[in-house]
Protein backbone atom coordinates (compact mmCIF):
# COMPACT_ATOMS: atom_id res chain seq x y z
CA UNK A 1 0.00 0.00 0.00
CA UNK A 2 0.83 3.40 -0.16
CA UNK A 3 1.67 4.59 3.02
CA UNK A 4 2.38 8.02 2.40
CA UNK A 5 -1.22 8.44 0.35
CA UNK A 6 -2.62 6.85 3.52
CA UNK A 7 -1.03 9.10 5.71
CA UNK A 8 -1.65 12.18 3.54
CA UNK A 9 -5.40 11.61 3.80
CA UNK A 10 -5.05 10.68 7.76
CA UNK A 11 -4.09 14.36 8.29
CA UNK A 12 -6.47 15.91 6.06
CA UNK A 13 -8.99 14.00 8.60
CA UNK A 14 -6.82 15.00 11.48
CA UNK A 15 -7.47 19.25 10.63
CA UNK A 16 -11.45 18.14 10.23
CA UNK A 17 -11.20 16.40 13.70
CA UNK A 18 -9.25 19.77 15.26
CA UNK A 19 -6.11 17.82 16.93
CA UNK A 20 -4.09 19.82 18.39
CA UNK A 21 -0.94 19.81 15.89
CA UNK A 22 -3.11 21.11 13.73
CA UNK A 23 -4.71 24.38 15.55
CA UNK A 24 -2.78 27.09 14.18
CA UNK A 25 -1.48 29.91 16.30
CA UNK A 26 -3.44 32.76 17.47
CA UNK A 27 -3.22 36.91 15.98
CA UNK A 28 -1.75 37.42 19.67
CA UNK A 29 1.29 35.32 19.01
CA UNK A 30 1.64 36.49 15.62
CA UNK A 31 1.59 39.87 16.34
CA UNK A 32 4.29 39.51 19.47
CA UNK A 33 6.19 37.46 16.11
CA UNK A 34 6.27 40.79 14.63
CA UNK A 35 7.43 42.67 17.55
CA UNK A 36 10.55 40.39 17.95
CA UNK A 37 9.29 38.00 20.54
CA UNK A 38 8.50 34.93 19.25
CA UNK A 39 9.66 31.10 19.93
CA UNK A 40 8.36 27.68 18.27
CA UNK A 41 8.30 24.07 19.30
CA UNK A 42 9.32 21.57 17.58
CA UNK A 43 8.45 18.57 20.25
CA UNK A 44 5.47 18.58 22.75
CA UNK A 45 6.52 21.57 25.34
CA UNK A 46 10.05 22.72 24.85
CA UNK A 47 10.85 25.99 22.84
CA UNK A 48 13.72 25.58 20.28
CA UNK A 49 16.41 27.70 22.02
CA UNK A 50 16.72 30.98 20.14
CA UNK A 51 20.81 30.47 19.89
CA UNK A 52 19.99 27.92 17.38
CA UNK A 53 18.77 30.10 15.18
CA UNK A 54 20.84 33.75 13.60
CA UNK A 55 20.41 36.10 15.88
CA UNK A 56 18.14 37.72 13.53
CA UNK A 57 15.82 35.69 10.66
CA UNK A 58 15.17 38.72 8.52
CA UNK A 59 15.46 37.83 5.25
CA UNK A 60 16.80 34.38 5.92
CA UNK A 61 15.17 31.71 4.16
CA UNK A 62 13.30 28.85 6.26
CA UNK A 63 12.22 25.64 4.96
CA UNK A 64 9.35 24.56 7.37
CA UNK A 65 9.61 20.36 6.20
CA UNK A 66 6.45 18.61 6.84
CA UNK A 67 5.11 21.28 9.07
CA UNK A 68 2.03 22.40 8.12
CA UNK A 69 -0.75 23.61 10.81
CA UNK A 70 0.03 27.57 10.75
CA UNK A 71 2.26 26.94 13.76
CA UNK A 72 6.09 27.24 13.31
CA UNK A 73 5.49 28.78 9.75
CA UNK A 74 3.77 31.77 10.48
CA UNK A 75 5.46 32.33 13.54
CA UNK A 76 9.17 32.36 11.21
CA UNK A 77 7.10 34.78 8.45
CA UNK A 78 5.98 37.50 11.31
CA UNK A 79 9.45 37.36 12.76
CA UNK A 80 10.57 38.44 9.06
CA UNK A 81 12.05 35.51 7.97
CA UNK A 82 11.46 34.03 3.74
CA UNK A 83 9.28 30.79 4.40
CA UNK A 84 8.09 28.00 2.52
CA UNK A 85 6.24 25.64 4.30
CA UNK A 86 6.31 22.26 3.00
CA UNK A 87 3.89 19.39 3.96
CA UNK A 88 1.49 16.18 2.43
CA UNK A 89 -1.42 17.35 3.74
CA UNK A 90 -3.21 20.24 1.35
CA UNK A 91 -5.73 20.84 4.74
CA UNK A 92 -2.73 21.49 7.05
CA UNK A 93 -1.00 23.97 4.60
CA UNK A 94 -4.53 25.69 4.44
CA UNK A 95 -4.12 26.60 8.03
CA UNK A 96 -0.89 28.19 7.20
CA UNK A 97 -2.58 30.24 4.31
CA UNK A 98 -5.25 30.85 6.60
CA UNK A 99 -3.25 32.62 9.72
CA UNK A 100 -1.06 34.45 6.23
CA UNK A 101 -4.08 36.13 5.04
CA UNK A 102 -5.48 36.96 9.18
CA UNK A 103 -2.47 38.33 9.52
CA UNK A 104 -0.87 40.24 6.59
CA UNK A 105 1.90 37.26 6.12
CA UNK A 106 4.11 36.23 2.96
CA UNK A 107 4.86 32.74 2.96
CA UNK A 108 4.62 30.08 0.50
CA UNK A 109 3.22 26.62 0.62
CA UNK A 110 4.21 23.28 -1.31
CA UNK A 111 1.88 20.35 -1.05
CA UNK A 112 4.48 17.25 -1.28
CA UNK A 113 6.70 14.42 1.04
CA UNK A 114 9.56 15.38 2.75
CA UNK A 115 11.28 12.21 1.38
CA UNK A 116 11.13 14.31 -2.14
CA UNK A 117 12.31 17.60 -2.25
CA UNK A 118 12.93 17.62 -6.25
CA UNK A 119 10.57 20.69 -6.44
CA UNK A 120 13.43 22.70 -4.35
CA UNK A 121 16.43 24.01 -5.64
CA UNK A 122 19.91 22.83 -4.54
CA UNK A 123 21.93 24.85 -1.56
CA UNK A 124 18.63 27.20 -1.61
CA UNK A 125 17.58 27.29 2.21
CA UNK A 126 19.96 28.40 5.28
CA UNK A 127 17.38 26.95 7.65
CA UNK A 128 15.19 23.89 8.24
CA UNK A 129 12.85 23.36 10.24
CA UNK A 130 11.16 19.68 11.01
CA UNK A 131 9.26 19.10 13.81
CA UNK A 132 8.39 15.34 14.88
CA UNK A 133 7.18 14.28 11.93
CA UNK A 134 9.34 11.35 10.16
CA UNK A 135 7.72 9.07 12.02
CA UNK A 136 5.20 8.97 9.55
CA UNK A 137 7.75 7.72 6.81
CA UNK A 138 9.06 4.22 6.69
CA UNK A 139 12.52 5.20 5.68
CA UNK A 140 14.03 8.31 6.51
CA UNK A 141 17.11 8.19 5.18
CA UNK A 142 15.85 10.26 1.93
CA UNK A 143 14.42 12.86 4.19
CA UNK A 144 18.27 13.54 5.69
CA UNK A 145 19.90 13.08 1.90
CA UNK A 146 17.32 15.81 0.44
CA UNK A 147 17.04 18.47 3.41
CA UNK A 148 21.44 18.36 3.14
CA UNK A 149 20.70 19.04 -0.60
CA UNK A 150 18.71 22.25 -0.40
CA UNK A 151 20.65 23.80 2.23
CA UNK A 152 22.84 26.18 1.77
CA UNK A 153 26.78 25.15 2.73
CA UNK A 154 26.99 25.99 6.76
CA UNK A 155 23.36 25.61 6.54
CA UNK A 156 21.21 24.33 9.77
CA UNK A 157 19.05 21.32 9.58
CA UNK A 158 17.19 21.80 13.18
CA UNK A 159 14.72 18.45 13.65
CA UNK A 160 12.25 16.63 16.53
CA UNK A 161 11.78 13.31 16.69
CA UNK A 162 10.31 10.51 18.78
CA UNK A 163 12.92 8.48 21.47
CA UNK A 164 11.82 4.70 20.13
CA UNK A 165 11.78 3.64 23.39
CA UNK A 166 7.97 4.94 23.17
CA UNK A 167 7.14 2.48 20.41
CA UNK A 168 8.24 -0.65 22.75
CA UNK A 169 5.26 -0.18 25.06
CA UNK A 170 2.18 -1.88 24.36
CA UNK A 171 0.00 1.47 23.60
CA UNK A 172 -3.22 -0.07 25.15
CA UNK A 173 -2.07 -1.22 28.61
CA UNK A 174 0.29 2.60 28.66
CA UNK A 175 -3.12 4.51 28.51
CA UNK A 176 -4.18 2.01 31.46
CA UNK A 177 -1.87 3.01 33.37
CA UNK A 178 0.53 -0.36 32.36
CA UNK A 179 3.93 -0.69 30.99
CA UNK A 180 4.48 -3.60 29.34
CA UNK A 181 6.95 -4.53 26.61
CA UNK A 182 5.67 -5.78 23.30
CA UNK A 183 7.21 -4.36 20.24
CA UNK A 184 10.65 -4.20 19.04
CA UNK A 185 12.57 -1.51 16.83
CA UNK A 186 12.49 -0.65 14.52
CA UNK A 187 8.69 -0.36 14.37
CA UNK A 188 5.61 0.21 12.51
CA UNK A 189 1.76 0.51 14.20
CA UNK A 190 0.25 -2.03 11.89
CA UNK A 191 2.90 -4.59 12.47
CA UNK A 192 1.47 -6.13 15.44
CA UNK A 193 -1.93 -5.94 14.24
CA UNK A 194 -4.49 -8.60 13.14
CA UNK A 195 -5.44 -8.77 9.57
CA UNK A 196 -8.90 -7.58 10.52
CA UNK A 197 -7.27 -4.66 12.58
CA UNK A 198 -5.06 -3.55 10.41
CA UNK A 199 -8.34 -3.17 8.12
CA UNK A 200 -10.40 -1.39 10.67
CA UNK A 201 -7.24 1.02 11.25
CA UNK A 202 -6.87 1.76 7.90
CA UNK A 203 -10.67 2.44 6.97
CA UNK A 204 -10.28 4.82 10.34
CA UNK A 205 -8.00 6.96 8.22
CA UNK A 206 -5.96 6.54 11.61
CA UNK A 207 -1.92 7.55 10.64
CA UNK A 208 0.67 4.78 10.32
CA UNK A 209 3.75 5.48 12.51
CA UNK A 210 6.91 4.26 12.36
CA UNK A 211 9.40 4.03 15.73
CA UNK A 212 12.98 4.77 14.02
CA UNK A 213 16.24 3.84 15.42
CA UNK A 214 18.20 6.24 17.44
CA UNK A 215 20.76 5.46 14.75
CA UNK A 216 18.78 6.15 11.87
CA UNK A 217 18.08 9.53 13.30
CA UNK A 218 21.05 10.85 14.45
CA UNK A 219 24.17 8.46 12.52
CA UNK A 220 21.44 9.08 9.82
CA UNK A 221 21.93 12.66 10.00
CA UNK A 222 26.20 12.37 9.96
CA UNK A 223 26.12 9.90 7.02
CA UNK A 224 24.91 12.54 4.56
CA UNK A 225 27.39 14.95 5.51
CA UNK A 226 25.49 16.76 8.63
CA UNK A 227 27.48 17.52 11.77
CA UNK A 228 25.57 17.39 15.20
CA UNK A 229 26.01 20.84 17.03
CA UNK A 230 22.90 21.19 19.47
CA UNK A 231 20.51 18.77 21.57
CA UNK A 232 18.04 18.52 23.80
CA UNK A 233 15.21 16.20 24.74
CA UNK A 234 11.78 16.74 26.07
CA UNK A 235 8.28 14.60 26.87
CA UNK A 236 4.56 14.92 26.77
CA UNK A 237 4.11 17.12 29.64
CA UNK A 238 3.18 14.59 32.16
CA UNK A 239 0.73 13.48 30.46
CA UNK A 240 2.22 9.77 29.75
CA UNK A 241 2.99 7.27 31.68
CA UNK A 242 6.61 7.37 30.72
CA UNK A 243 6.85 10.72 31.55
CA UNK A 244 8.53 10.48 35.24
CA UNK A 245 11.01 8.11 33.55
CA UNK A 246 12.43 9.02 30.96
CA UNK A 247 12.26 11.59 28.06
CA UNK A 248 10.26 10.24 24.83
CA UNK A 249 11.55 13.23 22.26
CA UNK A 250 14.21 14.90 21.24
CA UNK A 251 15.80 17.65 18.85
CA UNK A 252 19.09 18.04 17.13
CA UNK A 253 20.55 20.83 15.67
CA UNK A 254 22.69 19.68 12.58
CA UNK A 255 25.31 21.82 9.95
CA UNK A 256 25.91 21.27 6.41
CA UNK A 257 29.82 22.56 6.70
CA UNK A 258 32.32 22.75 4.09
CA UNK A 259 34.25 18.81 4.33
CA UNK A 260 38.05 19.69 3.27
Amino acid sequence: MDTIKHNQAAWDKKVEDGVVYTKPVSKEVIAQSKRGDWSIKLTPTKNVPRKWFPTSVEGVKILCLASGGGQQGPVLAAAGADVTVMDISQKQLDQDKMVAKRDGLSLRTIQGSMSDLSCLEAEFFDVIIHPVSNLFVEDIQPVWKEAYRVLKQNGVLISGFVNPLLFIFDDEEEMQGNLKVRHSIPFSTLDPMSEEERKKHLAAQETIEYGHSLEDQIQGQIEVGFVIAGFYEDNFGGTRELDPYINTFMATRALKVIHL
